[in-house]
């Protein structure tokens, strides 16, 4: 049987393709037209279909793009796709030749106009990065990396699980025509399903947030509007996540008096009816580093304990003694696993967990790199996280970038800050991606600009591997209610942000 195999068809398939017809008497035709089986794009007897993202370096103001705007650019139009770039100069596709062959499958033949330089995959990124704000790339689904951004096409991202494959136009349908057509299709498929490099079964949603504390001005709100009034903007965001991350400040206590907005008091607690605001969010796990968690006497971080471990929501970070507070955390969904580890260098020294009481787990930093060195080799994803310093500011300070640094030489792939009141820097170091504060999340902060601006980190993990994140940034209103930000708030709090990130 002679068989044709397209030079558009990805490599990775190609390979599948092959060991799919070992052992049977085929040879390779000479052309399409000279085969009994092809295997090609947009061919009958569906064999695969292959999603391909588009992309710019992570520090890149746009967000989306027009596919009519990719059509025209592929023809040479000049001035196409300046939005990436901020002005009049079409930015440089930079592609694999892998890549470029299956865009000339799907687009046609690209007109000699259109700037496109073709590189090896090892190049793609750093001569991106080099080249911004005039670059942009095309890549497996697959091959992302933490420090590319992905950009939705047409409203439509590769990072959400209910994306319709069928409508996007990346993705690439791959088909076989001819004899043992039928046949291949069920040797290289599994369980009825068509080959893919975009596998939602194996893709994980890890949203990372900054600090929750319902006491005070919120808390008022709550009682004002009702309990879920803080969520009614951003719930279903939150929610949509296989696992939320929350990082709860507050004990919940039987006798917290009624909340005051206006107290001078730096003693909190939470009425326990708000953990349904929790509920509502989707919280998975939550995180008690945070230095008012024994506000209220060891029996309301007791009794706060015993609430969450009857939502069946795991906590880390704080706990009912040293060893309970300082233990790791690990999760695993869609055959991707997780862990958190967490601690709280700040104090005050009551806040702390001790041999025999409830609190924050101080920061002992040699058992922590430890436990990560060790989980490292055990989970796909470990995480630190901590209530570190507040700084009212954008940058992370020299000594905060030591630490938090410190962390990810230990082994950690996310390092993340839920202490900051205000958001702060990101930084991709080594292999890591740390996010030095991500501002508030439910909190009654409105003093300032920079206490309205929250930030909450939407991490994709796939097979294993952290694969993107996306920035998600919500702005307060009424000391009480996140919401979406409007497009130019956006621009501001991410110039700001990457500016003081050294982008």
């Amino acid at each position: 049987m002679r068989v044709w195999l397209s030079p558009t068809v990805p490599i990775a398939l190609r390979d599948e393709v092959r060991a799919a017809l070992e052992g049977h008497d085929t040879v390779p035709a000479q052309s399409s037209a000279d085969a009994d089986l092809e295997i090609g794009l947009g061919l009958p007897v569906l064999l695969a279909r292959w999603v391909y993202a588009i992309v710019v370096p992570f520090p890149t103001l746009a967000d989306d793009l027009d596919w009519d705007d990719v059509g025209r650019f592929w023809a040479g139009e000049p001035a196409v796709l300046t939005h990436v770039s901020g002005d009049e100069a079409s930015p440089t596709l930079f592609v694999t030749a892998e890549t470029l062959g299956v865009l000339h499958g799907l687009l046609g033949a690209s007109n000699a106009e259109a700037p496109i330089t073709v590189l090896d995959s090892g190049e793609l990124l750093d001569r991106a990065w080099a080249a911004r704000p005039h670059a942009w790339a095309i890549v497996p689904f697959d091959e992302l990396e933490p420090r590319w951004k992905v950009l939705s096409v047409d409203g439509a991202s590769v990072l959400d699980k209910g994306l319709d494959v069928e409508r996007y136009p990346l993705a690439v349908p791959i088909g076989a025509e001819g004899k043992g057509a039928q046949a291949l299709v069920e040797a290289v498929g599994s369980d009825g399903k068509l080959l893919t490099n975009r596998d939602t079964e194996r893709m994980s949603i890890l949203l990372m947030t900054g600090v929750t504390a319902l006491v005070r001005g919120i808390a008022h709100r709550m009682e004002v509007h009702g309990i879920l009034y803080p969520a009614e903007k951003i719930g279903n965001v939150l929610k949509e996540a296989d696992l939320t991350h929350i990082s709860n400040e507050i004990p919940f206590a039987e006798d917290c008096p009624p909340p005051n907005p206006k107290t001078d008091s730096l003693v909190f607690c939470s009425d326990p009816r708000y953990i349904e605001l929790l509920r509502a969010v989707g919280a998975d796990l939550i995180e008690l580093t945070g230095n008012h968690f024994q506000d209220y006497g060891s029996q309301a971080t007791l009794d706060t304990l015993a609430m969450y471990r009857k939502e069946k929501w795991p906590y880390y970070g704080g706990g009912a003694n040293l060893e309970d507070a300082r233990k790791p955390m690990v999760i695993e969904t869609n055959g991707n696993s997780f862990s958190f580890i967490g601690c709280n260098p700040v104090g005050p020294e009551f806040a702390w967990a001790t041999d025999d009481s409830p609190g924050a787990a101080p920061c002992d930093y040699e058992y922590m790199y430890a436990e990560i060195a060790r989980l490292r080799s055990e989970v796909d994803v470990p995480i630190a996280t901590w209530q570190y310093w507040e700084f009212y500011q954008y940058e992370p300070t020299a000594q905060q970038r030591a630490d938090f640094r410190g962390m990810v030489d230990a082994g950690a792939a996310i390092v993340s800050g839920s202490q900051a009141h205000h958001p702060q820097a990101i930084e991709f170091y080594k292999d890591g991606f740390i996010h030095y504060g991500l501002g508030n999340l439910f909190f009654d902060q409105m003093w300032a600009i920079g206490t309205r601006q929250e930030m909450v980190d939407r991490h994709v993990i796939y097979q294993g591997r952290h694969l993107s994140t996306e920035l998600l940034t919500f702005m307060l209103e009424d000391y009480s209610q996140p919401r979406p930000m409007v497009l130019e708030e956006r621009h501001q709090l991410l110039t700001a942000v990457f500016e003081a990130s050294g982008w």
